[in-house]
């Protein structure tokens, strides 16, 4: 089954399970320079000992993307990608698949930095490849409106539509109150804004447009 996906799925998964594994092997302060970090700096002890500086750098708007805080949230994140990114990356081909995800990610770091201080406040590391999936989430609902997904914890199967609308719902009222901490709310739905911006750019719905819009 995993050799029938398409090849960026593929490579998505085996380099998110493989920098995982690396965190395992390292240690968890190895990487924390591509954790993203809120704007500043801060000096504090690391998990071994060691006395670290951290702060944003520009590099962290995509590596925290590939890195995750425990087996749970890799597992969740890697099954939505399996389960839906195929459909999508046959629909928009490899290479603006590829391009898709990298926005999405981006788009939800630069939400959650432009949010974290005024809804959240703390000096905090975000890691995760939710901003893509989201991303994903997004398109999924977009091409195939009608196929049946199921939002946890409801048991009972609805349309991609109506599941993402739910999903988007719920991750805006949970930032916004800070009901569920510990999740980037706000990221989420930064990954679903940037792909909603980037598909209407390819299919020429922007002001500035492309040289061959996609038919989408």
């Amino acid at each position: 089954m995993f050799s029938q996906l398409p090849p960026v799925i593929r490579a998505l998964l085996i380099a998110n399970v493989g920098i995982y594994l690396l965190q395992m092997l390292l240690g968890e302060s190895a990487l924390l320079d591509f954790a993203l970090w809120p704007f500043g700096e801060l000096t504090g002890t690391a998990p071994d000992g060691s006395t670290i500086t951290v702060g944003f750098e520009i590099w962290q708007l995509l590596t925290y993307g590939f890195l995750h805080s425990g087996p749970t949230h890799l597992l969740m994140n890697m099954l939505a990608l399996f389960m839906l990114g195929g459909p999508i990356e046959r629909v928009l081909g490899g290479r603006h698949f590829l391009i898709y995800y990298l926005v999405c990610v981006v788009g939800a770091a630069l939400a959650q930095l432009l949010t974290i201080e005024y809804f959240t406040g703390g000096f905090y590391p975000t890691v995760g490849a939710s901003g893509g999936v989201f991303g994903v989430l997004f398109a999924f609902a977009l091409f195939f409106p009608r196929e049946k997904l199921i939002l946890f914890p409801i048991p009972i199967p609805i349309p991609a539509w109506l599941f993402v609308t739910l999903y988007g719902a719920a991750e805006l009222i949970f930032g916004v109150t800070g009901t569920v901490a510990g999740v980037a709310h706000f990221a989420h739905l930064g990954g679903m804004l940037a792909g909603f911006v980037l598909l209407q750019y390819w299919r020429g719905r922007l002001p500035f447009k492309p040289r061959n819009p996609l038919q989408l």
